[in-house]
């Protein structure tokens, strides 16, 4: 397996054999699901509700901090909270075939919340807020941290040692990189030491459904430690938004209002790391055809213009 093109050999008919190799009986319908940093496949089931078989990218993530996404995810199932756990087969969730690490969990289908709907944005604040009171009782281990090292500076690296920025532009990007870095670090730093807890950590509206029974929390790929606000502000894109949030997630856990103030760096820190993050995967041939507009000058131009822009809202 290359580590340039990490799913080289990951066909359907292995799909449907990692599926099998679990005892059940796949149909043969597969579907292909959106998503650029594992592979993730519906696969219909005879005389089943479809499952979701996720292939975890070669080297991202530990196998201890894979088990430890699987764990909290259960720990909110158990909580009777509406997340989606994996299957546990012969009493393991992280399971391997044919040099793939993947794990199988229920299809639950749903569509994306309104989030100008202030009844569901308090509803979202509510169930985050009980996610959370379940995040708080002990610490990861194993994963990662929402911190500079991780959001900005690695990400960094990866565009300056890509040769997709180009030439003309490194000292320019170098110089705006940094900018934000210290504009961010110093935001941290007049805040203080904040709450940390286990986090969702990637809680944008792709990755909440909702169904008459409401909405229900997926992908936990990216959980991680950090301030409870990371699971918030991506749901809450203005003020009336945040408020609404904020009413339901007070019902269920106190909020450091504190926090509100690191949103601007938590934005800042997410655009940056997009880049990188395009950047380090750009051999992975899902990622040339996905992201065209990364191979071009303007485009660097411009994330050069706003990450200018985002330090002159932090400083």
């Amino acid at each position: 397996m290359s580590n340039d093109t990490p799913y080289a050999s990951l066909t359907p008919d292995l799909v449907l054999d990692a599926v099998a190799a679990c005892g059940l009986w796949p149909d043969g319908r597969l579907l292909a699901l959106n998503s650029y940093e594992n592979r993730v496949w519906q696969v219909g089931l005879e005389d089943a509700s479809p499952v979701i078989a996720k292939f975890y990218r070669p080297g991202r993530w530990s196998d201890a901090a894979i088990v430890e996404e699987h764990r909290f995810a259960q720990e909110l199932a158990d909580a009777e909270l509406p997340a989606v756990a994996p299957l546990a087969f012969d009493g393991q969730t992280l399971l391997r075939h044919d040099g793939f690490r993947y794990a199988l969990t229920p299809r639950r289908g749903g569509r994306a919340p309104e989030l100008e709907a202030l009844d569901q944005l308090q509803w979202l604040g509510r169930l985050i807020a009980r996610m959370h009171v379940v995040g708080a009782r002990a610490p990861f281990v194993h994963r990662g941290r929402l911190d500079r090292v991780t959001m900005v500076q690695q990400p960094m690296q990866a565009v300056l040692d890509s040769l997709l920025l180009p030439i003309s532009l490194q000292t320019n990007y170098r110089a705006a990189a940094s900018r934000l870095d210290g504009a961010i670090a110093a935001r941290l730093e007049a805040l203080g030491p904040l709450r940390q807890l286990r986090l969702h950590g990637d809680c944008h509206p792709g990755n909440v459904l909702w169904t008459d029974a409401g909405p229900h929390f997926v992908d936990f790929d990216d959980a991680r430690t950090g301030p409870a606000v990371q699971d918030l502000w991506m749901l809450a894109g203005d003020e009336r938004a945040m408020k609404a949030v904020l009413e339901g997630y007070q019902q269920f856990r106190d909020f450091d209002h504190a926090e509100l103030a690191l949103i601007p760096a938590l934005r800042a820190m997410r655009q940056l790391h997009y880049a990188g993050w395009i950047a380090a995967r750009w051999h992975d041939p899902a990622f040339p055809a996905a992201f065209p507009f990364a191979a071009e000058s303007r485009w660097w131009e411009q994330h050069i213009a706003d990450l200018h822009e985002l330090a002159d809202e932090l400083e």
